[in-house]
């Protein structure tokens, strides 16, 4: 049994023993004094492959997001916030873990590709501390609505991670059975029970908002965290009845409108029950858009896959009532690392002291404290296992590299030392290393101590964890009835 089982059943006999000393007579008052102390609720809506400018308060044109539009209006937008890849499994791994995806060794899979594929044999180590894990212990109630990514063996599932429940699918929407592959049909889970195979791709937008709804119902009365991965708008995209062929963008626009729905859904249970001045709510995307299939990456150069700013600078909007100041801009550098730090304190936990967590607390930034700057020194892209660029402020040096990797295709034999100044020139297009000597040896040492400590293309890193591992994977089947 590994600790993390160990902890939950500790917490469980702790629970059961603290509810039987209480006292009837006292209950009510007991509770007041519980509302008042009670730690704030945490909400990620987490889109997958929604670029930077796909959102209408971030410049899009092309879509409708009132619901979004107004989140921002009555919290804070920012404008200068990372996810650690490209692409899904390595993103994801660091919103949970609170590290580089190098750092947990979740920046590929077990034959060295970018991502997770079904019936794959490395997963996130169920050692790793989540945020969920983090939460357990302070008693919230925890669930994971959507798309995973982390690995789909059991000891893989939400459900090993710190989640009570989950109800998604395992990866990603394009790695069903075709007939080139020999992969099962696409799974819909409700905790590890397959439940429908294929998945009805386009009523998971709508049944993973309801889903979302029953959980806030249930645990209106205590603090939760819920954890809203959506499948779209991924590639396959699926809108309901209700908003299939709406858009000024085809179907990518009418998943992107159906999100901004379900996110007006979630944001309005929240006053209904009368907790929205307790609840944290964060809505962003696991990496850039494609720009293949509809989506669109406003100013910046790049996309999905690329180390670019349009690869892995995100929509960020944050909402809290009373604790974040409204229609409040953050052009300072935080990352999806920062959520679990920053969750804890908020939730009177601390982060794990035995290992390394990569993310700070940027409560001073949300909070719109006077004065508060970004905690990050140095922020890196890595491209699976390769180093390519580095941010310090407003610069961001691209490593000359020889070859340089990319997800997909051949890599590109030699890429150039390349500067920007991203205050000035946000597309990355005015290169200004040789005007800026001191910047580029700055930057290189920076990137030196990440080789270091992180690892590099056939350099391994002081402080790495393993991933987890399971020799026979097996694949996820719908129950034969």
């Amino acid at each position: 049994m590994n600790q993390k089982l160990n902890r939950r059943d500790f917490l469980k006999v702790t629970g059961l023993a603290a509810a039987s000393l209480t006292i009837p007579g006292c209950a009510a008052a007991s509770q007041q004094r519980s509302a008042r102390r009670q730690p704030p609720n945490f909400i990620i809506i987490y889109c997958d492959d929604l670029g930077y400018g796909d959102v209408g308060c971030f410049g899009s044109t092309k879509h409708r997001t009132p619901n979004l539009d107004k989140m921002a209006e009555e919290g804070m937008r920012f404008t200068s916030f990372y996810v650690t890849s490209g692409v899904c499994t390595p993103s994801r791994s660091s919103l949970m873990t609170g590290c580089y995806p190098r750092r947990v060794n979740m920046h590929g899979n077990d034959t060295g590709l970018c991502v997770l594929f079904p019936v794959n044999k490395k997963g996130l180590n169920p050692n790793e501390i989540t945020i969920a894990d983090l939460l357990k212990e302070k008693r919230y109630a925890t669930a994971c609505i959507g798309k995973w990514h982390l690995g789909d063996q059991p000891e893989f599932l939400p459900t090993s991670q710190g989640f009570d429940y989950y109800f998604g699918i395992p990866y990603s929407n394009d790695m069903g059975k075709r007939p080139n592959n020999n992969r099962p049909p696409l799974p819909l889970l409700q905790n590890e029970k397959v439940i429908e195979a294929p998945a009805k791709q386009d009523t998971l937008t709508k049944r993973y908002t309801e889903e979302a709804i029953k959980f806030i119902t249930a645990n209106k009365d205590k603090s939760f965290f819920l954890y809203l991965p959506h499948t779209m708008p991924h590639n396959p995209v699926h809108a309901s009845a209700k908003f299939r062929g709406k858009s000024a963008n085809g179907r990518y626009g009418d998943t992107v409108e159906e999100i901004d729905w379900s996110t007006g859904e979630i944001l309005a249970a929240l006053k209904k029950f009368n907790i929205d001045n307790r609840t944290l709510v964060v809505f962003t995307s696991d990496n850039g858009a494609s720009n293949s299939f509809g989506g669109g990456n406003g100013p910046l150069r790049g996309h999905k896959g690329s180390t670019w700013e349009g690869g892995m600078r995100e929509p960020c909007i944050v909402r809290f009532p009373g604790k974040i100041p409204p229609a409040q801009t953050c052009d300072e550098i935080a990352t999806t690392m920062d959520l679990l730090p920053t969750f804890a304190r908020l939730a009177g936990a601390k982060p794990p002291a035995d290992r390394i967590i990569d993310g700070r607390d940027i409560w001073p930034l949300m909070a719109g404290e006077k004065n508060a700057k970004s905690p990050h020194r140095a922020f890196y892209y890595y491209q699976i296992d390769q180093l390519q660029a580095v941010r310090s402020g407003k610069w961001k040096l691209h490593l000359q590299l020889k070859p340089k990797r990319r997800n997909w295709g051949k890599p590109i034999p030699n890429s150039p030392l390349l500067l920007y100044n991203l205050d000035s020139d946000i597309a990355e297009k005015n290169n200004v290393a040789d005007r800026n000597p001191d910047v580029v040896r700055r930057l290189l040492a920076l990137a030196e101590k990440a080789r270091d400590d992180l690892g590099d293309l056939n350099r391994k890193g002081k402080n790495q964890r393993p991933a987890g591992w399971v020799e026979n994977p097996k694949p996820l089947l719908l129950a034969s009835k």
